[in-house]
């Protein structure tokens, strides 16, 4: 079969299948490494909140297995362990997201290469390969609808990562190229994640990468054993783009899912977060710092703080206005304009801490986010960047505008390779010792030399005292 006549899963089951590590640039391999263990370490993070803990104990009262879960003493199924890292991963929106599909691939990837890898007592380099096939292919495919999955109410990191989970699984599970195209065919029937959680913020947006690890899982494993699925699940007269699109005005480019395969390496250009908030709400929270900073103005001064905000971005952090204005949990508060821009004029950044039950009832924070308002930013440059800007006036006429285009942490303005260990070790130390919190970034780091991914999750699951579960 030619390339030109293969379908898109033909072609990117071929490129999975064929993927040799040794023959993927050693840049490439080091940022797939970084991004594993950022991924880790928004997990543990996680592991110390309650939600993550819940979901454990409730799938471990169906069925338990012997696959461990990260930060965790449970032990669960393949699938379920993979479902609950996935939730860690994504549960505190910390972890790294591509823009051009607007999708958070380490999410659906690492819960499966870690899960099955160690199920199947694969290889680092396995795991690691299975894990750049992972993040290459959902960016890929994320990017084909050019923002179009929002637009039409669907949540991308839910629909796209049950592809991304197969990749994974199909690469460590050895399948060829023609059963890799079945499994995507097999997955189609599993894409899913809408936005309905945005209306109260329910936990379901946590759910959604996980589900696609455990979908991924499921799909691979099937077309190993010789079940089919449709050859063009993208591409097809009922394939995801038409069926799941419509008629979305900007429509979806086909080319960008296999334009480049395996020469221009997308997840180079993965964004990596800086603060734990929704990526709309990064911009404002560094503007209102800086605004902060340089006006030298008090709080009590200030008679209104304007964000400006991409249009895209006011159903996710500006509406419903009321309950975003009082948040009554910290997921809220990560997706909340008004407390993130309140909270970076006050503190000069935005925490796991800002996010606790004594910070949300903080008098100080919401006297202020009750000044904020918002509009839609004719100057933005979204979707190429996340940006926005603050405008502060006082009640003396006083003011001072900060426009930051370009997000902290994106291709453009990335954080160092320091900056990321520092994350990393700032989130693991919150359940583990220092020592241990080293020992797991050492093995992460170097884990192209891993015998077995096995001995990765154990050291990632096995809680210590430290811990202290909180409510998020």
């Amino acid at each position: 079969m030619s390339v030109a006549s293969r379908t898109i899963s033909q072609t990117l089951g071929a490129f999975v299948s064929g993927l040799d590590l040794d023959r993927v640039d050693a840049a490439v391999r080091h940022r797939a490494k970084l991004l594993l263990m950022d991924s880790a370490g928004v997990a543990l993070a996680s592991s110390s909140l309650d939600f993550g803990h819940m979901a454990a104990s409730a799938l471990a009262q169906v069925e338990r297995g012997a696959s461990p879960v990260i930060g965790s003493a449970e032990r669960l199924t393949v699938r379920d362990a993979a479902l609950v890292n996935g939730m860690l991963i994504h549960g505190i929106d910390y972890d790294d997201t591509s823009i051009y599909g607007r999708v958070h691939p380490s999410s659906a990837c690492v819960p499966g290469a870690l899960a099955l890898g160690a199920h199947l007592k694969a290889s680092g380099a396995q795991m690691l390969a299975a894990y750049i096939a992972g993040l290459e292919g959902a960016i890929r495919l994320g990017a084909v609808a050019k923002g179009g999955f929002q637009k039409r109410g669907f949540h991308p990191s839910g629909v796209i990562g049950v592809f991304a989970g197969t990749f994974v699984a199909g690469r460590l599970l050895e399948l060829d190229a023609h059963q890799l195209a079945m499994a995507q065919g097999i997955a189609y029937s599993a894409a899913a994640g809408n936005q309905e959680f945005t209306t109260e913020m329910a936990w379901t947006k946590r759910f959604h990468p996980g589900w696609g690890a455990t979908a991924g899982i499921t799909a691979a494993t099937l077309a190993k054993g010789g079940f089919t699925g449709p050859s063009t699940p993208y591409e097809g007269r009922f394939g995801l783009y038409r069926l799941y699109l419509g008629e979305v005005e900007g429509g979806h480019d086909y080319a960008l899912a296999t334009e480049g395969l395996g020469e221009r390496w997308l997840l180079q250009d993965i964004s990596v977060k800086p603060l734990a908030a929704c990526y709309f709400n990064i911009p404002l929270i560094d503007a209102a710092a800086r605004a902060a900073r340089e006006s030298g103005f008090s709080a009590d001064e200030v008679a209104e703080i304007r964000v400006l905000v991409p249009e895209a971005a006011i159903n996710t952090i500006c509406e419903p206005r009321a309950a975003k204005k009082r948040p009554v949990d910290g997921y809220t508060a990560q997706f909340s304009a008004y407390f993130a821009a309140a909270t970076g004029f006050l503190t000069g950044g935005f925490t796991l801490a800002d996010i606790t039950p004594e910070r949300l009832a903080d008098p100080r924070i919401l006297a202020l986010a009750d000044k904020v308002t918002y509009e839609a930013d004719p100057a933005t440059s979204f979707p190429k960047h996340y940006g926005g800007a603050v405008m502060v006036r006082t009640s003396d006429g006083r003011s001072v505008t900060v426009r930051e285009d370009i997000d902290r942490g994106s291709p453009l303005n990335p954080l160092s390779e320091a900056d990321m260990v520092e994350k990393f070790l700032r989130n693991a130390e919150l359940v583990f010792s220092p020592a241990r919190a080293r020992q797991a970034l050492d093995m992460i780091l170097d884990v192209e030399r891993l015998a077995d991914v096995a001995r990765l999750a154990e050291l990632l699951a096995a809680p210590e005292a430290r811990r202290a579960v909180a409510s998020l």
